[in-house]
């Protein structure tokens, strides 16, 4: 057992709780007695058991009455009733509260072990959600990842209209010089060619200068994209 296990075992006679301490602090568990069900209420306000075995005849509050109380402020804490009165009434109400065993007077160490063994085995069961559960969690993720491609775009926005705003111009030139060249050369053919000539430069240089940030715009564009794609189908 990799951690103690919490029991607290409630009887007014001393001698059953040494009796199971004896058993159970064997087996990885540390054992706390109380003497009637108020002490053991009180006990549990500040303290989580992980099981409580109680007797049914006390002072006070009786064992099926502390089960009653312990389902209805610690749902998940397993209660197991131990007496010397096995009665049939005492079991059919014993089970209502929701108890996970009732074990009669002697108890063998062996009841004891295996008791304690399938009640904390029983409170720890698989967590399997409903459906409407997890296409509510499946939504959530979804609308999440939407929202973090949105970020990464909202992100890359400034660089790619900075890179935009550069390139416009160097494509204007670029534009310009070849409409210009296209005019001379329609009107004075044999300048067409020393006009063309001319331009090339210019053009060239146009290019050279867009063609870099027209690269860079479009990787990063393709990286936001790629981001977008990646967080709305993964």
């Amino acid at each position: 057992m990799s951690a103690l296990r919490q029991v607290l075992v409630v009887d007014d006679d001393p001698v059953v709780g040494k009796s199971f301490n004896r058993v159970l602090s064997q087996k990885g568990y540390v054992v706390v007695t109380a003497e009637n069900a108020a002490e053991a209420l009180e006990k549990m306000r500040s303290q989580e058991y992980d099981l409580v075995y109680s007797d049914i005849k006390m002072p006070g509050m009786s064992g099926i009455e502390l089960a009653e109380e312990i389902r209805a402020r610690k749902p998940w804490t397993p209660v197991v009733i131990v007496t010397g009165y096995g009665s049939t009434e005492n079991q059919a109400r014993a089970k209502a509260a929701g108890v996970s065993a009732f074990l009669n007077k002697p108890l063998s160490p062996e009841m004891i072990e295996e008791s304690a063994a399938f009640a904390v085995h029983e409170a720890a069961p698989s967590v399997v959600q409903e459906p409407a559960v997890i296409e509510e969690m499946q939504a959530v993720v979804v609308q999440e990842r939407g929202r973090l491609a949105n970020i990464a775009l909202f992100l890359a926005a400034p660089f790619i209209g900075l890179v935009y705003a550069l390139m416009l111009p160097a494509v204007g030139m670029a534009m310009i010089a070849g409409m210009a060249a296209k005019a001379i050369a329609a009107k004075h053919p044999g300048f067409a060619k020393g006009a063309s000539m001319a331009a090339a430069p210019f053009i060239g240089l146009a290019y050279a200068v867009a063609l870099p940030f027209i690269g860079m715009g479009m990787l990063l564009w393709t990286a936001a994209q790629a981001v977008k794609v990646k967080f709305a189908t993964k």
